[in-house]
């Protein structure tokens, strides 16, 4: 889904984000963060006062990471759908220098974060470091929710397997660990993102406000932590679950080996009595003794097994 609009937002960075035009910053320049899409992101950077001649194809996308250069902050987003962690992701690019912010983004993803950070924050955007840390915090807001329903998913499969209900489980198990690698890779991505912001490299930022980043930090690394968990989880519940394949195909190898057992000496008697020498005092009317004795030689074979408790 693309931006409704195709024009360039500008929120000046007051105690609130107030939304202004281009022609009003033009007349008044301050601090302010730039919402772009492709179509508008170089002219989002020329108002911004932005350096930057570097690649600003989303699609190239393909981690989260931050990179100082000597002009700016570049910061790269890619997003995994929380609805759908394998699909499609949010891509966005943000630049940083020491005045102005630049978001490009071809979704309304960015546009409705801010929209968040407006309806929800009491402090939505004095400085760039507040702005940063709204921003990041609201990315991250809903994530641990959707770990917590991964966590009862996992329980209910466990619970699952103690019933005795197996059917599936690997189908149903295999896209979860999947979904977590992805969300664990992210994690970790955020991790590096933000303490590299910390890191203050090129000084674009105040350094009282650089616990905000910290903050960030924390977060993301609770985020990764829970993850890690969930992972572990998994893997302590699929070994339940190889457990009583291993304990069930036992029980059955138990039972095909008592099967055998019982029908060796059937084997034998029949064998034996299967060569038909012209001399074997059985040969006449030998038949019923041998109906007789091989129902003697698998009750005996019970008994035994029962006395064992074999069977």
């Amino acid at each position: 889904m693309t931006q409704p609009q195709d024009k360039l937002i500008i929120y000046a960075l007051n105690q609130e984000l107030c939304e202004i035009t281009p022609e009003e910053y033009d007349a008044n320049p301050q601090e302010a963060i730039f919402v772009a899409n492709a179509a508008n992101a170089q002219l989002a950077i020329e108002k911004a006062n932005i350096v930057y001649d570097g690649d600003l194809n989303l699609q190239n996308i393909e981690f989260c990471k931050i990179e100082s250069l000597q002009e700016c902050i570049v910061g790269t987003l890619d997003i995994p759908k929380l609805l759908d962690v394998k699909g499609s992701r949010f891509k966005v690019i943000i630049l940083i220098n020491q005045k102005n912010i630049v978001i490009i983004d071809n979704e309304v993803f960015s546009s409705n974060i801010i929209n968040r950070i407006k309806r929800n924050r009491n402090t939505q955007g004095q400085s760039r470091e507040m702005f940063i840390y709204n921003f990041m915090t609201q990315l991250m807001s809903r994530d641990l929710g959707v770990l917590g329903q991964y966590e009862r998913t996992i329980m209910l499969m466990e619970e699952e397997l103690e019933d005795g209900k197996s059917d599936n489980f690997q189908t149903k198990l295999s896209p979860i660990r999947k979904e977590l690698l992805i969300l664990r890779s992210y994690y970790d991505e955020l991790v590096d993102m933000s303490k590299q912001l910390e890191e203050n490299e090129n000084n674009f930022f105040a350094k009282k406000k650089l616990k905000y980043f910290g903050i960030i930090s924390d977060r993301a690394d609770r985020l990764l932590g829970r993850t890690i968990h969930l992972l572990d989880y998994s893997s302590q519940v699929k070994d339940t679950y190889q457990s009583k394949v291993s304990e069930q195909q036992n029980k059955n190898m138990q039972f095909l080996t008592v099967i055998s057992t019982i029908f060796y000496p059937l084997t034998l008697i029949t064998g034996w009595y299967g060569m038909n020498f012209h001399n074997m005092p059985e040969l006449a009317n030998g038949y019923p003794a041998v109906i007789l004795l091989s129902v003697v030689v698998v009750v005996t074979c019970i008994i035994i097994f029962k006395i064992k408790k074999i069977i």
